[in-house]
């Protein structure tokens, strides 16, 4: 039985979870965002007709966010239990807290953006010529544009310097990430599609930590 338990909890902590899991988010973060991108306007100050006829694909969209938010723990918890006893303190509590951050701001913008559709499915053609409304439409955007994409930028420069510092990942793996970081710091305003940078990034850092986990399986 002990053995049994060993076994299992060593699987758990395995690479390839976070591999996995960090896929999975970059793949339900950047669906939510596409069907977010084609269903709502970029300008903040829109009057609202997308409720009337593309709100069922921002539902799909909020509904996607918990699970990719679940995935994100994942990635972020297993990616500390690679850095293991190299874990910087300084930089690991920016990581963490930069992703937390990150997360919190995404669920909170989501649940605004829910509940301004449950206000027009109840009220209609009032609610979207209040000013409740566009407080609210300005609240998600900033959110998301602004705040959630900082903090990102912030978790893949603090994820970059423990990967220079500690070799947990591959060197270019960190130079791309301080790379795609300043990238979107200066390009998120004028780049429309800057948003997906996250995502992709996540993307190649999963991939190298799952090819990396077959590499060493054969000699462990």
């Amino acid at each position: 039985m002990a053995t049994d338990d060993t076994l299992t909890h060593a699987q758990l902590k395995t690479p390839r979870a976070a591999a996995i899991a960090g896929i999975a988010f970059s793949f339900l973060l950047m669906a939510s965002l596409l069907l977010l991108r084609i269903s709502i306007p970029a300008d903040p100050l829109d009057q609202g007709e997308w409720l009337e006829r593309q709100s069922h694909r921002v539902v799909l969209a909020l509904n996607l966010i918990p699970f990719a938010g679940i995935a994100f723990l994942w990635f972020v918890g297993v990616l500390r239990d690679r850095l293991g006893a190299r874990e910087d303190r300084f930089f690991a509590s920016v990581f963490l807290g930069s992703g937390f951050l990150f997360l919190g701001l995404l669920f909170v913008a989501a649940a605004i953006a829910g509940g301004i559709i449950a206000a027009h499915s109840i009220h209609a053609e009032a609610m979207r010529s209040t000013p409740a409304f566009s407080i609210a439409r300005g609240m998600v955007y900033n959110l998301l544009n602004i705040y959630a994409i900082k903090m990102a930028c912030v978790f893949m420069i603090s994820t970059s310097t423990l990967a220079l510092r500690t070799g947990f990942a591959a060197r270019w793996i960190a130079v791309s990430g301080f790379v795609l970081a300043l990238l979107l710091l200066a390009g998120s305003y004028w780049i429309k599609w800057s948003v997906m940078i996250f995502p992709v990034w996540v993307i190649a850092v999963s991939a190298h930590i799952l090819v990396d986990n077959f590499r060493r399986s054969p000699a462990g």
